[in-house]
């Protein structure tokens, strides 16, 4: 019969396993200003006080699109909103408004802007480009008659086939900024599946970057966050990926499509179900907001300067060997331990700069099943890491287990 541990010996463990793990939870940090970035529930706004306090517990900053009655609640609930408004969002764009509607519907919806709740107005959710035209010109009346309001239009995905929504994605992207004026890009590209993500996620962000960074506006990306059609149920990694994905590429907005569950075919698991309870969903989403509340301080001081993937590149993106800063990446399999070895790592880089001119580095694990170690080579000689803590936001010594990601996750560092 095997000799029993003493008691002793195992509280002596059990004592040293939680002094390496902090004593204390980190306090948690302010949201953004919605005007410098945006966390939004894509959708309606409900209005009770106990869905609003939900939202804001949840880390978002943006409720959706609430009713001209619902801006005084979301106002007492410290959030922000786009109006949808009775008349302005409700135009059908095959026989788009007289001027003088336009103008009398701008003049209203202006007076409930006067508000700061209210951040905008949804004039339209993917336009085909043939709407551009009748879309920009209500667009030019809400310009005028509320300035620094958002005129809301969010575009359709990036797609590789063939389709009747648009010519040419960049066109259309550029038709939208040139004829609109909206002041921020939006988007949505849902491609998450059994199989993995899509490639047309990663070519969707590239080329609205590129725009962006051409017409000098921020962009929002509208992601993934409730499973329905032939889509993933959404979970860590998943939520992980699409945020630090967009992240990487210089998004100032996450919307989340959708943080209520539809209550009509396959919808399931979003952060609220149909029930009008939280999910594990929710919980996911409250972690990663914190997660951009910690980091938002430093990512807003920054230009990003490069996208790079390895060791496969999708369409529009670039490969890690066209980066200036870094030569290689090696994600090590930490002596196959963890992973098969048939399992390659793959993974998507962002290069920043602040406006001292230091560069920062955002490492994002593409793979949603494996954990890897990895290893920078840089093409220059540089001085000690920083790692900005998802936590806290401070800078602190790049060392120890802070090589490893989770399967989605991602890293900010800065290049002395």
């Amino acid at each position: 019969m095997p000799r029993r541990r003493p008691l002793r010996l195992f509280v002596t463990l059990l004592a040293f396993a939680t002094s390496a793990v902090h004593a204390e939870p980190f306090p948690q940090p302010s949201a953004p200003d919605p005007r410098a970035f945006a966390l939004m529930a894509w959708g309606e706004t409900r209005s009770e006080a106990a869905d609003l306090q939900g939202m804001r517990d949840a880390g978002l900053n943006i409720t959706g699109f609430c009713a001209p009655a619902d801006v005084a609640r979301v106002r007492a609930a410290g959030l922000a909103c786009l109006l949808r408004d009775p008349k302005l969002s409700a135009y059908d764009w095959a026989h788009p408004p007289a001027d003088a509607e336009a103008l009398r519907d701008a003049a209203a919806f202006a007076k409930v802007a006067g508000d700061r709740t209210v951040l905008g107005v949804l004039l339209n959710d993917e336009p085909q480009s043939a709407d551009m035209a009748a879309i920009g010109a209500v667009a030019r009346r809400v310009r005028e008659a509320a300035p620094g309001r958002i005129p809301f239009v969010n575009l359709f995905p990036y797609r590789e086939f063939k389709n009747d929504w648009y010519e040419d994605y960049e066109t259309y992207v550029r038709r939208l900024v040139d004829t609109i004026q909206p002041g921020v890009i939006s988007f949505d590209n849902y491609a998450l599946t059994q199989a993995g993500m899509g490639d047309e996620f990663y070519s969707n962000l590239a080329i609205v970057r590129r725009v962006a960074l051409e017409k000098h506006l921020p962009f929002w990306a509208c992601i993934q966050s409730v499973a329905h059609f032939g889509y993933r149920i959404p979970a860590d990694e998943t939520l992980h990926l699409q945020v630090y994905s967009a992240l990487a590429h210089g998004a100032r907005g996450i919307e989340y499509y959708t943080y209520y569950t539809p209550e009509r075919g396959n919808y399931r698991l979003a952060a609220i179900d149909g029930f009008g309870h939280r999910t594990p969903t929710w919980d996911v989403l409250r972690r990663i907001n914190e997660e951009v509340h910690a980091l938002a301080p430093t990512l807003l001081r920054l230009r990003s300067t490069g996208v790079f993937h390895f060791p496969d590149t999708p369409r529009q993106g670039a490969h890690l060997s066209e980066s200036k800063l870094v030569r290689s990446i090696t994600m090590s399999k930490d002596e196959d331990e963890f992973t098969p070895p048939s399992v390659a790592a793959r993974f998507l880089t962002g290069e920043f700069v602040d406006e001292a001119g230091r560069a920062y580095l955002m490492i994002v694990n593409k793979d949603l099943t494996y954990s890897f170690k990895f290893e920078i080579e840089f093409r220059r000689p540089v001085g000690a890491l920083q790692r900005v803590s998802p936590y806290t936001g401070a800078e602190e010594q790049f060392e120890g287990e802070q090589n490893w990601l989770a399967p989605g996750g991602g890293i900010l560092i800065r290049v002395d």
